[in-house]
């Protein structure tokens, strides 16, 4: 068992040398409209269940 979760980790190792990184700039730029989009949908999902509310109370 102890081989086996060394050599795992040993593959995880060489696998994230692999991996191709984001630079700083990058990955802020990323944040940035992940939470810009969030927002956008948070407030349009806001709206639309107004919307949606003040038809459901004309109807009943």
């Amino acid at each position: 068992m102890i081989k086996k979760t060394q050599k795992f980790f040993s593959e995880v190792r060489v696998e994230m040398k692999k991996v191709s990184w984001p630079t700083w700039d990058e990955l802020k730029g990323s944040t940035y409209v992940v939470i810009g989009l969030s927002l956008l949908i948070g407030v349009f999902l806001f709206f639309i269940d107004i919307i949606l509310s003040k038809i459901l109370n004309v109807l009943i």
